[in-house]
């Protein structure tokens, strides 16, 4: 029998022809759905500035859903950094967990590129042999993808003009993440030693989350914390092997955890048939395409305006390491692939991030997936 638990990744996409409106009636409807299939959390992610996606702030948003949910842990996947402080995520996320206490996952990422990860050689990731772009247990990965033409693109920079005042920097990181923990955990002294206490949001009781994509400083810092961590295979299949290794090889135990716990996303669409789940998954190439082009994400196509689109050679290199790696078929064909992913890994807890153009395909999807995964 299956025990690993499955949790949901929600960007609150934009279907073509809908609005951001409707969006979020959505994902609060897949979130009720996902608390009654039995998920075990449910996480928005934040992201700025893309026609087709509406999640700009897992705090608002979570405080909608927590209302409308009552068993299901809720969390962000993660909350930017890079552009926000210590004490006004704190603060954010003491307000929800006042009024909703014990059941909120404060996931913590970087943004704006700033400290970059440490590089590794890919055929050395996490120490697991890839041959000839598999894992051992012949899990997909595929060649590196570069985002350096994301990180100078002037919609990037447009990005970080509007989110950041001028003139300002981000905070070191791994600085930043040790000031959430001391506001919450009310030890937070300043440089002359003036204390800061957060009310609502220290003692608060929020579960901290680390999530990086490759085994540099989000997943070392991670495991020296003895935090847990999300190892990002839905956003760089090519680096999630070294991702875990990195967190496990730099863990130590803490008051949250004697042990590694590590959770890995990946891109799914389930459909009582494959045929039925590939149309449903169609759009999907189209719309990865127009983040990795900077032009930010597209409200998600139906399955005719994808094919209808113009594919170049150019355009399917683009998007090929997503497009192989997102896990597409029958409930048995992509939990069998789940599997996979988890042996790799060594997950604990999978994330689960599915995006159709249909609201009520993608509610079926995560359904089929959960009765699946039970019967295991």
């Amino acid at each position: 029998m299956v025990t690993t638990p499955l949790a949901v990744l929600d960007l609150i996409p934009i279907s073509s022809g809908s609005t951001a409106v409707q969006a979020l009636r959505n994902s609060i409807d897949l979130a009720q759905q996902a608390e009654r299939f039995g998920y075990a959390r449910y996480w928005f992610a934040e992201h700025h500035l893309n026609p087709g996606v509406a999640g700009t702030s897992p705090a608002v948003v979570l405080a909608l859903t927590a209302s409308a949910t009552s068993t299901i842990r809720i969390g962000s996947g993660a909350v930017q950094l890079g552009h926000r402080t210590a004490l006004s995520t704190v603060e954010e996320f003491g307000l929800i967990d006042a009024l909703h206490p014990g059941r909120l996952d404060l996931g913590l990422g970087r943004s704006g590129g700033h400290p970059s990860e440490v590089k590794r050689e890919p055929a050395l990731l996490g120490g697991t042999a890839v041959v000839n772009g598999q894992a051992s247990n012949g899990l997909r990965i595929p060649p590196r993808f570069s985002f350096e033409h994301l990180l100078g693109s002037p919609r990037f920079a447009l990005q970080k003009t509007l989110l950041q005042p001028p003139g300002a920097q981000p905070q070191n990181y791994t600085e930043q993440v040790g000031d959430v923990l001391a506001l919450l955990a009310g030890t937070y002294r300043s440089a002359e030693g003036e204390q800061a206490h957060v009310v609502p949001g220290e003692g608060a009781q929020v579960q901290i989350w680390i999530l990086g994509s490759s085994g540099g400083e989000s997943a070392t810092l991670a495991g020296e914390k003895g935090l847990r961590f999300a190892a990002n295979y839905h956003v760089s299949p090519a680096t999630v092997l070294e991702a875990a290794e990195g967190y496990r090889a730099a863990f130590r135990p803490s008051a949250e955890l004697e042990r590694p716990y590590v959770s890995v996303s990946a891109d799914v669409v389930v459909a009582e048939d494959a045929a039925t789940a590939r149309e449903l998954a169609a759009g999907y190439g189209l719309w990865v395409r127009s983040i990795r082009t900077a032009e930010g994400a597209i409200p998600f196509p139906t399955p005719d305006e994808a094919r209808g689109h113009p594919w170049s050679d150019a355009d399917r290199e683009l998007v090929a390491d997503r497009v192989e790696t997102q896990f597409v078929g029958s409930p048995e064909q992509v939990a069998d692939q789940l599997e996979q992913l988890r042996d790799a890994t060594g997950a604990d807890e999978m994330i689960i991030t599915t995006i159709t153009h249909d609201h009520a395909d993608r509610v079926r999807s995560y359904q089929l997936l959960a009765q699946e995964w039970q019967r295991r």
